[in-house]
């Protein structure tokens, strides 16, 4: 069950969403750091939630160079199509969440290199499993080389991504591939993400419109710039020395205003679909919200209430049915296999 059953094929989706960190003040009584994202995409994504322990040994591919470890850490993860991690939180409160971006060059092995291959299916996997705080993420990426796999999926859409990650401290570490080379950025300021174009180009956008001003007028469409603009303008302008129950609804209110309403789309832009599913991240108290966009109720994984120690089994809350899904769901995760690769 171990390597087998959760190393991940490159057949995996690339979504596109929007990424939104909340970070409480030097003034709040309790320090909160919590990571909103949403997903939209053109056709379902089937979403289940696993429980993974400490102590399973994977790899990033299923031949060839690659790389192997044994997980140091457990986490709760998000799988779509029951075959590839889209994102997830580690039980050190280590968030990281991919995205769509059609921008994206990836640095690729060559036939003559003995360079590892991470399967875009397991890079989330990989760092959840492997790392605790933003800055040893760092350390490690610039000290390690690899490439990445990718394959084309719903119809020869290429998945071409990019990363975020967050830790319990408000630390945020960017990842993003341009013209074939691995390029991040890092700071507490960094706290929203969504698609193209990169981060540097994006932010020159966002300077545009900070110099207008946001009170009497934002960008108002789906598209990734506008969605930024308008969740960067909320984000520092709601209040942060808040108690839980009101951060946790400020962010939710954003990431409900950068969603994509039911059963809108643009033709030829899958990336800019209908919002499917929103998430939380709770670095803190180790909670991960969800939320089906079609559901009534949100519900959540409390992670700091599991066993996850070496030899506690995997569990998975099976999805087919949520429309009862609401509060704490820990009952209602199961001992499971591992979900299978996609290769």
């Amino acid at each position: 069950m171990a390597a087998a059953a959760i190393t991940l094929g490159a057949a995996y989706p690339a979504e596109a969403c929007s990424r939104v960190v909340f970070l409480s003040d030097s003034t709040a009584k309790e320090n909160i750091v919590m990571v909103g994202r949403t997903l939209d995409w053109r056709t379902p994504i089937p979403t289940n939630i696993y429980v993974y322990p400490a102590g399973i040994t994977k790899q990033s591919m299923p031949k060839g160079p690659m790389l192997r470890w044994t997980s140091k850490y457990g986490s709760v993860v998000s799988v779509g199509y029951d075959g590839g991690i889209t994102e997830g939180m580690n039980n050190q409160g280590l968030i990281m969440n991919s995205l769509f971006c059609k921008t994206a060059i990836y640095r690729e092995a060559k036939a003559d290199e003995d360079v590892p291959v991470v399967s875009l299916s397991m890079i989330v996997a990989y760092f959840l499993d492997n790392f605790k705080t933003v800055d040893e993420v760092d350390t490690w990426l610039k000290a390690n080389d690899f490439a990445i796999a990718g394959e084309t999926f719903d119809g020869g859409t290429v998945s071409l991504l990019h990363f975020g990650i967050t830790d319990r401290t408000g630390e945020t570490l960017l990842m993003e591939y341009v013209d074939g080379r691995l390029t991040t950025h890092r700071g507490r300021d960094l706290t929203v993400m969504t698609n193209d174009p990169n981060y540097t180009d994006m932010m020159a956008i966002n300077k545009y419109w900070t110099n207008i001003g946001g009170t009497h007028m934002l960008p108002g469409t789906v598209n990734s710039p506008d969605r930024f603009v308008r969740a960067d303008f909320f984000i520092n302008h709601v209040p942060h020395n808040v108690d839980y129950n009101t951060a946790w609804a400020e962010l939710a209110s954003i990431m409900a205003n950068i969603s994509v309403p039911m059963g809108y789309e643009l033709p030829g832009s899958p990336n800019m679909s209908s919002t499917q599913w929103r998430s939380i991240s709770d670095a803190g108290r180790l909670r991960y919200y969800f939320k089906f966009s079609d559901s009534l109720s949100d519900f959540y994984v409390d992670l700091g209430k599991l066993m996850l120690t070496p030899g506690a089994p995997i569990l998975k809350l099976d999805t087919t049915d949520y429309s009862d899904f609401h509060g704490c769901i820990n009952h209602e995760l199961k001992k499971s296999n591992g979900f299978k690769p996609m290769w």
